[in-house]
Formats: C-alpha cells, structure tokens, sequence
C-alpha cells in the first residue's frame, strides 16, 4: 500500500514526539520587567509593586541571579534617570541607566535575553512620550528621531530586541530604518500596537516616575472604545516591519474570557461553591454579573459546580481548561494543578492565557480592599458591575 504522508512518524516515541511539538508552555515563555534607576547601591522596593524593585547598574546582578535561578531567561528593562530634560536627553546617554545595565548583565550573564523599552516617558521632565511643540502637544515626526538615537544606543549597549511603546505613528519603520543602516539587521522589534490609554498604568507609572506632568496620554495612545483601530494599528506595524506585536491593557479575567472565547467553539465559565471562602458576593450573584460582563460573546455559557474540577469537566465532557496567569508564583501553583488535574482526569489539558505585566498586582482581594474603603473601582472592573460593587460596600458598611 503507497501511504505518502505518514502523520504518524512523528508520534513512535518520546523524542521524536517533543522535537515537533507545536505548543510549549514553560518558563521560557516569561519576559521579567526590570527597573533600572540611575545611581549606585540602590535596591528598592517599589510601593505600588510589591515585590518588584528599583535596582541600580551595579546591583542588577542581584536580580539576574534570582531570575536565573527562578528559570527565568529574558527581561524587559525600563531606565530611570537621574536628570530629566524637555528631550529626554538621558535616553539614548552611552552611559545611561539601562545602557550601563546592559553592558554589565552582557558582560556577567551573556544567556540573558535583554529587550529594552523604547519610550520617552520616563526620561522627559513633562512626562509625555515625545518633544512636545508650541502648542504643548506631542510632536510625532521629530520624536521619531529621539526614538531612534534610543534605540540604537540601547543596541549599541548589547540589547537583543527593542519594544517602542510611544504610540507615535510611524516609529517601527523609522527603527527599522535606523537599525538596518548600522548593520543591526537581525535586531527584532517587539511593538505596543495596540497601547490604549488607561488608568490601569498607574503603578506602572509610579514605578518608572514617568506620570504625565499635565493632560494625559489619549492624543496618541488609543481609544478604549475602538477594536478595528487596533487591528489597524497592529497591520500597519507589522507592515513597517515589526517582528512581534502588543496589545496594553488586558483585563485580567475578562480578557482572559474573550481570548478564550475565539479559542473554542464553546467555552464555560465555572463558578465554583467554595465553603472555606466568604466571598463578597453569592455564587449566584456571580453568575448574573459573569453574563452581564460576557453578553456580547455567545459561545460563552456561565455555570457553576461544587466538588472537584476534573469530575466536572468530565461531566460537561470538557477537554480543555483554560487558566489565566498574572505572574511567575501564579505558574508554579497552577502547574502542579494541570498535573493534578491530569492525573484525575486523563483526557482533560489545561491551557494557560498570560495577563500583561501591569496587572501581576490585580485580584479579587485588592480590588475589594479599594472599594471597602472608599476607592473607586471603575478601571479595575467591568463597567458592568462597578454599581454592584458600590452597593454592596455601603451595604456592608
């Protein structure tokens, strides 16, 4: 019998099975922000993200030696200065914070994959991503060329890939540009495409001092409500010659829910009874609010369950979970999980969804923690249900 195509040559064994795997989920998948603050023997902690630190060039070796035992192989660094001008001069200084950085992990720690971000935010005295012109505004054509010096001085420094995070129009290809001419073709660029204006940014913000000194963000960063100008955007990057693309914010579960969504045919959202919990809200409300929040997604269904997880899937004949991910300590917990799970239930995977890095901070427990005393908590939440929130502080209270 001819048989040409024999799908089965690459499923004898273990070896031949790992070589042509198609979907890997390990640490290696992980990019790690790191602060770099101007100065020397700083090691902070920064109040508005616990557990992460402002580190100076001479002591990131600290951190690359936690990050290397974590697993953890590639970093996205972020400068801080010590001075600060209208340009945003220190950016693309040869002995600036992120370029003495990364002549120092290069040096120590070649392994390291080093991408930069490639914005003006942190190192200009206004806070706004660009030179601004007479009328206060952003100059999109001439903060073109301040990316680029940036850029190439962050290359120059050792960086393996660059991440322009401005939103100004036309910044890939002006990089691109700016690389290829210095011979640095095989440099990549990762961009934020698709970067909405959001207040979800502002322990970020608070981390990299880079808060704008007036207005905001919303002549160049994207409106919140436009979906086709993402993909837009996202087209028009990767036309410019953009190698990986972004799109800043994503809500943490929500999202998580919507990416899922185009993922599945049909896709539940279990709630589950848990006894040794005191939730703010009943399971019940819980479901009414989950379909609220996903009306516009119809292959979405909202349940609930009680007993183990692989039990109910196997009941709903489920052959996937999907589990969001914030940060590296929520993978070790859900790792062990998906083998546990596994173990009960042998045709049941689990696949993982990674939030963006600025909500490694977002929970259930904080979110709460801001409303009980007073906060708001529009931003944190779905629109949806930030009324049910409200009442049901004031009711506790």
């Amino acid at each position: 019998m001819e048989i040409l195509h024999r799908p089965r040559r690459l499923r004898i064994n273990e070896n031949i099975r790992e070589l042509a795997r198609e979907t890997r989920l390990s640490k290696s998948s992980l990019i790690y922000p790191v602060f770099i603050r101007e100065g020397s023997g700083i090691k902070e902690e920064i109040p508005s993200l616990v557990n992460q630190y402002h580190y100076s060039p001479d002591r990131i070796c600290e951190e690359i030696e936690q990050l290397l035992a974590a697993g953890i192989h590639k970093i996205l660094l972020f400068g801080i200065p010590a001075h600060k001008d209208e340009l945003g001069s220190s950016a693309w200084q040869e002995d600036g914070a992120v370029q003495t950085a990364l002549r120092i992990i290069k040096q120590n720690y070649p392994q390291v994959y080093c991408i930069t971000d490639v914005c003006m935010c942190e190192y200009t005295s206004h806070g706004h991503c660009g030179a601004l012109d007479a009328c206060t505004t952003v100059d999109n054509d001439s903060t073109l060329e301040l990316l680029c010096k940036t850029a190439l001085s962050h290359v120059r420094a050792g960086a393996d890939m660059v991440a322009p995070s401005d939103m100004m129009d036309g910044r890939v290809l002006a990089i691109r540009r700016a690389l290829d001419s210095e011979g640095y073709t095989r440099i990549p660029i990762m961009a934020y495409s698709a970067k909405y204006a959001s207040g979800f940014y502002g322990p970020f913000r608070d981390a990299a001092g880079s808060a704008p000194a007036f207005g905001d963000r919303r002549s160049y960063q994207m409106d919140i409500h436009n979906s086709d100008e993402a993909m837009k955007e996202i087209d028009s990057d990767v036309a410019e010659g953009a190698d990986i693309v972004m799109v800043k914010p994503a809500l943490s579960y929500l999202d998580i829910i919507r990416r899922a969504s185009g993922l599945f045919d049909r896709l539940i959202v279990a709630v589950m009874h848990n006894q040794n919990k005191k939730p703010m809200f009943s399971v019940e409300e819980r479901m009414e609010m989950l379909r609220r929040t996903t009306a516009g997604l119809p292959n979405v269904e909202i349940e609930s369950f009680g007993g183990l997880l692989a039990d109910y899937a196997r009941r709903k004949n489920a052959c996937v979970l999907v589990k969001g991910l914030r940060a590296v300590s929520d993978f070790e917990y859900e790792f062990q999980m998906a083998l546990a799970n596994r173990k009960l239930n042998a045709d049941l995977d689990t696949v993982f969804l990674m939030t963006s890095s600025e909500y490694m901070y977002l929970s259930s427990s904080v979110v709460k923690d801001i409303a009980v005393h007073g906060g708001s908590v529009a931003g944190f939440v779905p629109d949806e249900i930030v009324q049910d929130i409200v009442r049901r502080t004031r009711k506790e209270d």
